[in-house]
């Protein structure tokens, strides 16, 4: 019982951080329809200011944990708004040479990073509450795991707050919908575009930070090997789906903590689940279909 109480839990708190990632790319791709391979460097930047502001300030204190948390969504949305206005924003339209850009910058901030940190993984210092257990039906669950969950519960609800009761919020569910008749309408959606660039960058910045804690280190690889499963996640919760995102997250972590732990094939299992979601309901669980 312990085994499976630890497994559930820490299964939740991978989602938590695959949905932190994945909520940002649905959103994007569902109102812009943009690729954005670079999604990760916004991650793996946060997590690297967010250490260094931690470590100063006191990486086991609360006080660290917060300041961190709140330097990790301001770098990651004004990485994610400056790439936008800069680089995709001149391409609209242009898909292929949108990929192109995203993946030439993905690769080049990981160079960069490696430049200023080095290659290796810098490993965080063991200590206070986000180091220690918690008991739960006779698990020990690490502190951090509640954090992240708690933190894409938090985000989750602002996000549908947004979305249903704010005015960029409706201008963005109707850009997903039907972007062409948003635009008819005199509605500047390029605004709209900047906005949802910036909190994906928000919700990536702050899952560069738990995912420091969740895995005890910072990496310029971080947030490539996060991306990659924040792309299963989005492809299988449906492009735009904040919903199916979240569904799907939840449902990904699951499924390959349990995989690994009973069979050590967790992220086969993760792709062949991929593959056959594809293959019956390519838009995804609750993705439109393509007209």
């Amino acid at each position: 019982m312990s085994t499976f109480v630890l497994l559930l839990i820490t299964g939740l708190g991978l989602g938590a951080l695959y949905f932190l990632v994945a909520s940002g790319l649905s959103l994007i791709y569902g109102l812009m329809g943009v690729l954005n391979f670079a999604h990760g460097s916004f991650l793996t930047l946060s997590a690297f200011v967010g250490f260094e502001v931690g470590r100063r300030v006191g990486i086991s204190t609360w006080a660290g944990l917060f300041a961190s948390l709140a330097v990790g969504a301001i770098v990651g949305a004004v990485f994610a708004a400056l790439t936008e206005l800069l680089l995709i924003r001149p391409l609209y339209k242009r898909h292929i040479e949108q990929v192109l850009v995203t993946v030439g910058l993905s690769l080049a901030t990981v160079a960069l990073f490696e430049g200023i940190w080095g290659p290796d993984p810098i490993f965080m210092e063991a200590g206070g509450w986000m180091r220690q257990t918690t008991n739960v039906l006779g698990a020990p669950i690490p502190n951090d795991r509640f954090v992240s969950i708690a933190a894409a519960l938090l985000v989750l609800g602002g996000l549908v707050l947004f979305l249903n009761k704010t005015r960029y919020g409706l201008i963005i569910r109707a850009g997903v919908e039907n972007r062409a008749m948003v635009t008819a309408l005199g509605i500047d959606v390029r605004k709209a575009f900047t906005v949802v660039f910036t909190i994906g960058g928000v919700a990536a910045g702050i899952g560069g930070v738990l995912a420091s804690h969740y895995y005890g280190y910072v990496s310029p690889l971080l947030g490539g090997s996060l991306l990659i499963f924040a792309f299963i996640v989005t492809v299988i919760g449906g492009m735009g789906s904040l919903a199916g995102a979240a569904i799907a997250s939840v449902l990904v972590a699951l499924l390959q903590q349990f995989a690994n732990f009973y069979l050590g094939v967790g992220d086969l299992i993760v792709v062949l689940l991929l593959a056959v979601v594809l293959l019956v309901r390519p838009q995804g669980l609750l993705g439109k279909a393509a007209a």
